[in-house]
């Protein structure tokens, strides 16, 4: 996959945007030379003009695509999706699982792997957002029916030992919507939505912004796992995971196709 034409254009490597857009909208050299020229002349004037933090919020068009991306990388992290990788082998030991500890990341690995794999066949045919809210759906039903599992083995039901599969089921199933939505889509997003005086600046903001939630939630789950249980620390990630889809729904602009002009246009409206 190439590098955006944007950032091609930052390195005065114009062939590179060319054979960028092209890659990216399907079109002959002819066909993309009016965007070529858009996005030049707005990195030009971009890097004209490099920008500090403050300079995010002087238009509303910056300010937003902030708020958007910033947004979609806490939702990220606050979908557990980091308890769920450094957990899963004591994910499946709760179940009774007699699979392996070795085996059960192995096969965790492996989804990842070939989730993350089919986001590039889908992205521009589907769009970010739909993805994006299909991710979103998936991981509140997954975690919604992994608290279903953990909430039963609590109250001691006799049908417990009937579903041992489901939490094995959700957790995979969580891993797949993840990894083809929530895990690589931010980030894209993120690399559309700034123009290039700007994006560095915002990419430190987001990224400090993943981390510091990263952190935070791998630091309380176990506090959180000890005092309300495993069923509603799930549950509690399913609501954000919910918060998320209505958060994409109402605020993420689908941006498929879109130049960077006609983004930033888009954004100040």
């Amino acid at each position: 996959m190439p590098e955006t034409p944007t950032y091609y254009l930052t390195k005065s490597r114009r062939d590179d945007a060319i054979a960028s857009l092209q890659w990216l909208r399907g079109k002959t050299a002819e066909g993309v030379q009016k965007e070529l020229e858009e996005t030049s002349a707005s990195v030009d004037e971009a890097m004209k003009n490099k920008a500090g933090v403050m300079d995010l919020f002087k238009t509303k068009g910056t300010t937003k695509a902030l708020i958007i991306c910033a947004g979609l990388i806490s939702f990220q992290q606050l979908s557990g999706i980091n308890v769920i990788l450094f957990y899963s082998q004591t994910i499946f030991a709760k179940t009774g699982s007699t699979m392996s500890p070795a085996i059960s990341t192995i096969l965790v690995g492996i989804v990842q792997v070939l989730a993350s794999g089919a986001t590039p066949l889908i992205v521009d045919r589907l769009g970010r957002k739909p993805i994006l809210l299909v991710s979103a759906g998936g991981m509140c039903l997954a975690h919604a029916t992994m608290g279903l599992y953990f909430y039963m083995d609590y109250i001691k039901s006799d049908s417990v030992d009937s579903i041992s599969w489901l939490p094995i089921f959700s957790l995979i199933f969580f891993v797949t919507v993840y990894c083809i939505g929530f895990g690589p889509l931010p980030w894209a997003v993120l690399g559309e939505m700034f123009p290039a005086n700007v994006k560095s600046v915002a990419s430190s903001i987001v990224a400090s912004t993943c981390w510091v939630w990263g952190f935070l939630v791998l630091q309380f789950f176990s506090t959180m796992d000890e005092a309300v249980g495993s069923h509603w620390s799930f549950w509690i990630f399913g609501i954000m995971c919910a918060i998320a889809f209505v958060f994409t729904l109402t605020q993420l602009m689908e941006t498929k196709g879109m130049s960077l002009n006609e983004i930033q246009e888009a954004l100040n409206r």
